[in-house]
């Protein structure tokens, strides 16, 4: 064979070797249809190159898994491995949550207690396999290999080298206390890039020239770019280590609201920030949030101190104290510190005042809490009218703060005169028909004492032969009271005094009032016990104690704690009973039920819905104070598939709005008050009837969030444990988009 035919042979050899290297790595990075990753099995999808992971992860001080991508590198340690995007932002999975290219081309994340709690919404564009590309993108393709859906399109907190970011799209950060952060980074319309605190408090924003149409893009050297749509750039920063050779770089909205630039430095395996945007961090809106006011320590570092008051609970909040003041109100001075109010975060400006109108003012108005006077060309005077107060404090701010107080009281009058007795009143002298009272007055008592003792006699006998007839109300091992239904006959004169639909009004022997709800139903003795002890167990300030049950023969009662003052439905509909529940009072009502309903699902043994939230199952106590009852009865009557806590959402956000407007019709009700909402008149859907006016930030949460909970597609609404905290005023909810007839593309990927 010529030498030249040998080379040929052997140049062709090789390259059927790489060809078949290549396509056996490119067949590997593919992601065929059915495939699954579940947390049992700690299996990943993992980019060609090795750089990226996708696949459920957890950190060591966190016990519960998210499911995203990850960088994978060998040659950063795993404890510095960061998570560059997470599928369904922060949303708490089981353990037996998996996540599967389904055959229909949709990307699915299925948990086990609540099904599928987000997916890719592909079902219908026609997907055949998946990928994680080398760049840490994941995409699905179709048949031509065209990318239809792709994870740099909806990032986390995170951008990669190579991704784009648009006016339509959020970076938000990450946070540890809720599971949503106030913090994100956006575009806005005239190209600009802005850190932004809740909907409207902007901090930072980049000096770009004003155009529209621009993305942004994190290069491969280090420099951010806004970039026109012939991806020129018309605007850039740079990283200290620009240009330099370096493996890895991501850009990230922090969880302290900044965002910054890092770069992978490999002799010291470590990240380092080379960017930030706002250097000063005390400058990022509310970076202490509710704990105070941020200052800096000796070595340089920014520290949170409280100059107001904290409050007594587990978490300690920075609070300015609002209890009423006796004895008037005065104004503390904090030189060199600037205040901002948070919820709302929206100060009054009062402009060209001098110092000592500016603290005036304040101390004049009710419901201003601080002022803040700054004087840097323009004397200006913020008034403050939150308790939530956040700001920071540098020897270099000409700003003066000014923060209402009560006034302490004198600690003696100088007014009151005493007078001490004179030598003679303190002689002491025998008093002979002192003697004689004294003595009457002792065979009183002694009388009285016999008469008593007597009656305790004869009122004990009774009583025992009364318990003797109620043989079966001694409490079991989870503290109920077993009744026999003669037994309860007694108790309620024969079911003489309704109060409700199969609810009567009862009187243990111990003259305690009870509510007995007539289940009528028919359920097998050892299932109905079973289900009624779990619901026994459940201790609650806002919801109904269980006391007791009746499970003889075919009868079937619950026996509840009694509520004074009845339901929240009878309040409603009464006109004289209505003008008692003020704004103050419908507000505490949403936010005790919440709180409860919060409770059954997130903090029981096992998960617990209600299943038939509304006015008429939350009773007041005597003081209007809110219990929630009849929860759980789908246990009971082997309902639970029929209950979920999607539908206990959805029940919430009618309650809401029936509590607001005092209307009953839901259905027109609904979407008459999101078209008022939506054209900035709120105030009409308040119930009219209310007297002392209403609190405008409040009646906005209240429906923002009602109206999310009353989303068509269920994985739009939100858990009971962020209606708590929008309710509270601690987490930051935005407009909701119209939850009725509306969302037609999502009722579509619904159908089988």
């Amino acid at each position: 064979m010529p030498e030249q035919d040998r080379h040929l042979l052997k140049l062709c050899f090789l390259l059927c070797i790489f060809a078949g290297f290549l396509l056996h790595s490119l067949g590997a990075s593919e992601i065929p249809l059915v495939s699954k990753l579940s947390i049992v099995d700690k299996d990943m999808w993992v980019s060609p190159n090795g750089d990226f992971a996708f696949g459920f992860f957890n950190s060591p001080d966190e016990p519960n898994y998210s499911v995203g991508i990850r960088s994978n590198s060998k040659s950063i340690p795993l404890d510095k491995q960061i998570v560059v995007w997470i599928a369904g932002a922060d949303l708490i999975l089981g353990n037996n949550s998996y996540v599967q290219l389904t055959q229909d081309g949709e990307l699915i994340l299925f948990d086990s207690l609540k099904g599928v709690i987000w997916s890719s919404k592909t079902r219908q564009l026609s997907v055949v396999s998946a990928a994680l590309n080398d760049n840490g993108n994941l995409v699905l393709l179709n048949k031509e290999k065209h990318i239809v859906w792709q994870s740099f399109d909806t990032p986390s907190d995170t951008l990669l080298p190579g991704q784009n970011f648009s006016m339509f799209q959020t970076l938000r950060a990450a946070s540890k206390s809720s599971v949503s952060s106030y913090y994100t980074l956006f575009m806005n319309a005239s190209g600009q890039l802005q850190l932004r605190w809740e909907s409207h408090v902007i901090y930072w924003t980049s000096g770009s020239p004003s155009s529209s149409n621009l993305s942004a893009f994190l290069t491969s050297d280090g420099a951010l770019q806004l970039r026109d749509q012939n991806l020129k750039p018309v605007w850039s920063l740079f990283g200290e280590d620009h240009n330099d050779s370096v493996s890895y770089r991501f850009l990230r909205l922090d969880v302290d609201g900044n965002l910054r630039l890092y770069s992978w430095v490999e002799p010291s395996k470590s990240w380092r920030t080379v960017w930030q945007a706002v250097e000063n961090q005390c400058n990022v809106f509310a970076t202490c949030g509710q704990h105070g006011i941020c200052v800096f320590t000796e070595s340089g570092s920014p520290d949170c101190e409280c100059p107001f008051k904290h409050t007594n609970e587990s978490i300690s909040r920075c609070l300015i104290p609002n209890n009423p003041c006796d004895s008037g109100s005065d104004m503390l001075k904090y030189m060199h510190t600037f205040l901002y109010g948070m919820y709302p975060p929206t100060d009054d400006l009062v402009a060209k005042v001098s110092l000592q109108e500016c603290k005036s003012l304040c101390l004049n108005d009710p419901s201003c809490t601080a002022a803040t006077f700054s004087n840097d060309g323009t004397a200006r005077c913020l008034m403050k009218r939150t308790q939530y107060v956040t700001g920071y404090s540098d020897p270099s701010l000409s700003s003066v703060s000014f923060v209402k107080m009560c006034a302490y009281p004198l600690a003696v009058n100088p007014n009151h005169v005493t007078t001490s007795p004179s030598p003679l009143e303190q002689s002491h002298k025998f008093c002979f028909p002192c003697v004689i009272g004294v003595a009457s007055g002792m065979f009183v008592v002694f009388v009285l004492v016999q008469l008593a003792l007597g009656f305790w006699f004869f009122r004990r006998r009774n009583l025992d032969r009364k318990k003797a007839a109620f043989a079966y109300t001694s409490p079991n091992s989870n503290g109920l009271i077993v009744l026999s239904f003669s037994e309860l006959e007694e108790l309620t004169e024969n079911f003489k005094h309704q109060i409700g639909p199969k609810m009567f009004k009862g009187v243990l022997p111990n003259k305690k009032p009870v509510a007995i709800k007539d289940l009528n139903i028919t359920i097998e003795e050892r299932k109905y016990r079973s289900a009624v002890s779990k619901i026994g167990s459940i201790h609650h300030k806002n919801l109904v104690k269980l006391q007791g049950y009746c499970c003889e023969l075919d009868h079937r009662f619950l026996v509840y704690e009694y509520a004074k003052n009845g339901s929240v439905e009878k309040y409603i509909e009464d006109l004289k009973l209505c003008k008692k529940l003020t704004w103050g009072k419908r507000f505490d009502i949403c936010l005790s039920v919440a709180r409860a309903i919060c409770y059954l699902h997130t903090s029981c043994r096992e998960f617990m819905s209600h299943g038939n939230l509304k006015c008429e199952n939350v009773v007041l106590e005597e003081n209007l104070e809110a219990k929630v009852t009849e929860f759980g009865l789908g246990k009971v009557v082997s309902e639970a598939s029929c209950s979920s806590a999607e539908r206990d959402v959805e029940d919430f956000g009618k309650m809401v709005l029936v509590l607001v407007s005092g209307c009953r019709g839901v259905g027109d009700l609904c979407e008459w008050a999101y078209k008022e909402w939506m054209e900035g008149r709120p105030e009409n859907v308040v119930d009219k009837r209310i007297s002392g006016g209403f609190n405008l930030q409040e009646l906005e949460r209240s429906l923002r969030i009602a109206f999310w909970c009353l989303q068509i597609d269920e994985r739009r609404r939100p858990s009971m444990r962020e209606v708590v905290k929008v309710l509270e005023g601690t987490l930051s909810v935005d407009p909701p988009p119209p939850p009725f007839g509306c969302n037609g593309p999502l009722e579509e990927e619904e159908e089988p």
